[in-house]
């Protein structure tokens, strides 16, 4: 059974590479190494806000209230017209205050500056919520299976290296704990003096 990033990664190929391409107006390969770094980037944020029994409740009654997964029915279709207010929402809830930080971390991994790579975190995290949706429906799960998988994402992540994750992980995530939200305020300082 293929883990939530694998699931995502199979539904950002192709067309919908292409359509997040002509999105942010970057090249497919560009386009390609900023989803790589900025959908762990949104699911160790999930799992860490997960990982508190009341974060895990509250995930789980958004996903049942506002998200069915139908979204990945047409990915292509989702990112050619985005819902760019809902994607910021959810990433209000998920980074908080470090948003902005988070989108520089990704601009930085793939060359792209922070509205880019910004708009592009507002454009995945519907289809992040999306595929989480999906994944609670198939398997059944509550708020502590939902937490228990995000906690195994987050593992996941905790173990790759290389690439355009571990730049961003090892930029974002400086105790190497999976989470880039407790992490990121440190970065900001660290941006500014190289």
């Amino acid at each position: 059974m293929p883990t939530l990033l694998e699931t995502l990664t199979q539904h950002l190929s192709g067309d919908a590479l292409a359509q997040l391409s002509r999105q942010l107006g970057t090249d497919e390969r560009t386009t390609s190494t900023a989803v790589s770094a900025a959908l762990p980037a949104i699911v160790g944020a999930l799992a860490r806000n997960a990982s508190s029994p009341a974060g895990a409740t509250a995930l789980e009654s958004a996903l049942a209230r506002d998200h069915d997964g139908s979204v990945l029915d047409n990915p292509t279709g989702a990112i050619a017209n985005p819902q760019l207010d809902v994607g910021s929402g959810i990433l209000k809830h998920v980074f908080g205050e470090r948003e902005g930080v988070v989108a520089a971390g990704v601009g930085e991994v793939a060359g792209l500056d922070s509205a880019k790579s910004g708009k592009l975190l507002a454009m995945l995290a519907p289809l992040v919520l999306g595929a989480l949706a999906r994944k609670r429906q198939s398997d059944g799960l509550d708020a502590g299976g939902l937490a228990g998988m995000l906690g195994q994402e987050r593992a996941r992540l905790n173990t790759q290296s290389g690439g355009a994750l571990g730049s961003l992980m090892q930029l974002i995530d400086r105790n190497h704990d999976g989470s880039v939200v407790d992490d990121v305020g440190g970065m900001i300082g660290g941006m500014f003096k190289r």
